[in-house]
C-alpha cells in the first residue's frame, strides 16, 4: 500500500486578500451599500466553500486511485495472481433492442451522414504540394506586378476615356450653340440636362436588366445538380441497408453516443482510409514490392479458430520478433516499419471483410496477445511501431475487439500497460484479460473451446485425423483421485481417440473390455506415468471385432486438480 498523502485543503490566498480589502472598504459607505457588499461577500464565501469541497473530493479520489495502482503493482511479481479486469458484455447490434436515447442518437447520426453525402463532404480534396517560402514570395511578387500593370492599364483607359469625353463634350457644345441660334431663346439649359439624364438612366436600366437575365443562366450552366456521394467502409456502403446501423453503432459507442463526436470520427476515418489508400492496399499481394519478403510476418500475426461465442480469434505472437532477421525486416528503419504497418492494416482489413455486419451477426473479433519471449520495452523500434498501430486502430477501427486476452504476461508488462492505459477508454480497458504463464491454458480454455484452441496453447486443434468441428469433452480430475472414461462400441470398427491432460504429471492406461463373459480384457496401453515434458497430445486407435467398451484410466497423484480433454471417432472396419 502506498502511503496516504496528507489531506490538506488548499486555500487561495488571492481570494482572501480580495475579501479582506472589501471588508475594509465597507466601513466608509452607508448602510445600504454595506448590506449589498455583505451579500456579495457571503456569496463569494459560499463559492469558496464549494471549491474547497470539490478539491477535497478530487484529492480523495486520487488517493484511492493510487492505492489501487499500488495494489496492482504488488500482484505483478506473482504469475499466479496476475490481475484480471472486470468482464465485458458485448452490446446488441439490433436497433429494436437499443434504448430510446441510443435510437435517437443513431437516427441523428444517419441524418448528418445523409446531409454530408448529399453535399459530397466526404470527397477527399486534391493533393497539393506544400509551398516553399521562396515559391510563395515569387508568387506574391508576380501577383503584385500583375495588379500594378492592371492598375496602369485602367488608368490609361480612364485618361483616354476622359479625353474622348472632353472632345465629345466640346463638339456637343459647338453643335448646341449652333442649334441654339436657330431655336428659340426660351429653351432652358436645365431642361436639356434633364433630357440627357433621362436618356442615361434608360440606357443604364436596360443594360442592368440584360445582365440580370444572363446571370441566372450562367449560374445554372456552371453549377449542375450533383448526385449524392457514395462512400463505403469495410465493404459496406453507408446508408445502403441495415448493415450501416451496425457500423454507425460502433462509432457511437466509441464516443459514448455523442453524435457530433461520432460524426467527426467517421469523417476522419473516411479521410484516413483515402489517404492510406486502403482499397489499393487490399489488392496488393505478397510478391508485390510493398510486401516483398513479408511471409514470415504470418508467424507473428494470424487468425485461428473461434471463441465459444463465435468470434474469430486473432493471435499476436510477440516472441517471434526475437528472431533478429525478422525484427530487422520489420522495424530496422522507418520505411520497413511503414511497410509492416501497411501489411498489418491489410491483414486486419481482410479479416474484417469476413465478419457479419447484419444486425445480430458477429462483427467483432477476439485478440490473443502472447507475450512469451517478447523483446520487451528495451526494443525502441517495436514500441514505436506498436504505439503507432495502436493509435491507428483506436482512431479508425472502433469496437472491433470483443476481448483482449494477454497471456504469458511477464513482470514488466504491467508497467508498459500503465503507460499506454491513459490513451485507452474505460470501455476498452474493461475488455482486457491478463494471465501469467502458469494460467495461460486455463484462461484461454475459459473463452475458447478446446477443439478451436491450438495444441500450443493447451487445446487439441492441429493437423491430423480430427478437425476443428470434432467436439472435445472437458473433465476436471480432482487431486489424488482416479477417473475412468468409457467408450461403448456395438459394431465392428476402428476406434480412434486423442486426449491430453493440462500439465500432465499423471498415470494413464487404456483397455478394451468385451461384453461377452467368455472374452478376455485386452490391454491397449499399460498404465504409465506421463511427464509434462512428453508429447502434449496422446493419440491411439484400436480395431474392435466384437461389442464391448474402451476404458481410459486417468490417475491424478498430485495435489492439484487437472483438466482432462479428449475426443473420439469411429470408422467402419
Amino acid at each position: 500500500m502506498a502511503e496516504e498523502a496528507p489531506k490538506t485543503s488548499p486555500s487561495p490566498p488571492q481570494e482572501e486578500a480580495v475579501l479582506h480589502v472589501e471588508q475594509v472598504m465597507v466601513t466608509d459607505v452607508d448602510e445600504k451599500e454595506h448590506s449589498t457588499n455583505a451579500i456579495v461577500e457571503n456569496e463569494k464565501e459560499t463559492e469558496k466553500e464549494h471549491v474547497v469541497e470539490d478539491e477535497k473530493k478530487e484529492e480523495e479520489a486520487s488517493v484511492a486511485a493510487n492505492e489501487n495502482n499500488a495494489g496492482e503493482d504488488s500482484k505483478a511479481c506473482d504469475d499466479e495472481k496476475v490481475p484480471e479486469s472486470g468482464s465485458f458484455k458485448e452490446e446488441s447490434t439490433k436497433v429494436s433492442e437499443l434504448a430510446e436515447t441510443e435510437k435517437k442518437a443513431l437516427q441523428e447520426l444517419k441524418t448528418l451522414i445523409q446531409t454530408a453525402l448529399n453535399n459530397r463532404e466526404f470527397s477527399a480534396p486534391k493533393e497539393e504540394k506544400p509551398a516553399v517560402e521562396s515559391d510563395v514570395a515569387e508568387e506574391k511578387k508576380k501577383e503584385e506586378e500583375e495588379e500594378e500593370e492592371e492598375a496602369e492599364e485602367n488608368h490609361l483607359i480612364e485618361e483616354n476615356k476622359d479625353s474622348s469625353e472632353e472632345k465629345e463634350a466640346a463638339a456637343e457644345v459647338k453643335e448646341a450653340t449652333t442649334t441654339a441660334e436657330a431655336l428659340s431663346s426660351s429653351v432652358d439649359d436645365d431642361e436639356a440636362k434633364t433630357v440627357e439624364a433621362i436618356e442615361e438612366t434608360v440606357v443604364a436600366v436596360s443594360s442592368t436588366t440584360e445582365a440580370e437575365e444572363l446571370a441566372p443562366k450562367k449560374e445554372e450552366e456552371c453549377s449542375p445538380l450533383l448526385a449524392p456521394e457514395e462512400v463505403s467502409i469495410w465493404g459496406v456502403p453507408l446508408l445502403a441497408d441495415e448493415r450501416t446501423d451496425v457500423i454507425l453503432l460502433k462509432f457511437l459507442r466509441a464516443r459514448d453516443f455523442r453524435v457530433k463526436e461520432a460524426f467527426t470520427m467517421i469523417r476522419n476515418t473516411i479521410k484516413w482510409r483515402k489517404e492510406f489508400k486502403i482499397d489499393e492496399l487490399l489488392e496488393q499481394e505478397e510478391e508485390d514490392n510493398i510486401f516483398i519478403n513479408t511471409m514470415d510476418f504470418e508467424k507473428a500475426v494470424y487468425m485461428h479458430g473461434y471463441d465459444k461465442e463465435g468470434h474469430p480469434v486473432c493471435y499476436n505472437i510477440y516472441g517471434e520478433f526475437q528472431n533478429k532477421e525478422l525484427y530487422k525486416k520489420a522495424f530496422s528503419d522507418e520505411e520497413k516499419r511503414e511497410r509492416f504497418l501497411k501489411w498489418r492494416i491489410r491483414f486486419l482489413e481482410r479479416s474484417i471483410r469476413k465478419l457479419d455486419f447484419w444486425p445480430g451477426g458477429i462483427s467483432t473479433i477476439v485478440q490473443v496477445n502472447d507475450l512469451k519471449n517478447s523483446p520487451g520495452p528495451a526494443k525502441w523500434e517495436l514500441r514505436q511501431a506498436t504505439k503507432q498501430a495502436l493509435q491507428l486502430l483506436q482512431d479508425n477501427y472502433p469496437e472491433f475487439v470483443a476481448k483482449q486476452v494477454f497471456i504469458n504476461v511477464p513482470w514488466w508488462y504491467l508497467a508498459v500497460n500503465r503507460m499506454i492505459s491513459p490513451f485507452l477508454t474505460q470501455r476498452t480497458k474493461s475488455k482486457f484479460v491478463f494471465a501469467g504463464p502458469s494460467k495461460t491454458a486455463e484462461t484461454l480454455l475459459r473463452y475458447i473451446a478446446a477443439e478451436q484452441l491450438s495444441v500450443k496453447y493447451g487445446g487439441l486443434s492441429k493437423d491430423g485425423e480430427f478437425g476443428n468441428n470434432d467436439a472435445v469433452t472437458e473433465i476436471t480430475v480432482r487431486p489424488a483421485a482416479k477417473h475412468s472414461v468409457e467408450f461403448p462400441v456395438t459394431e465392428n470398427c476402428v476406434l480412434s481417440w486423442e486426449m491430453r491432460v493440462i500439465g500432465w504429471d499423471i498415470s494413464y492406461g487404456a483397455e478394451f473390455v468385451p461384453n461377452s463373459e467368455g472374452s478376455y480384457t485386452v490391454i491397449i496401453q499399460k498404465a504409465r506415468k506421463v511427464a509434462p515434458s512428453e508429447e502434449p497430445v496422446l493419440c491411439n486407435s484400436f480395431k474392435i471385432g466384437e461389442p464391448g467398451k474402451v476404458v481410459l484410466t486417468i490417475e491424478n497423484q498430485s495435489s492439484k486438480k487437472k483438466k482432462l480433454l479428449y475426443r473420439l471417432k469411429t470408422k467402419p472396419e
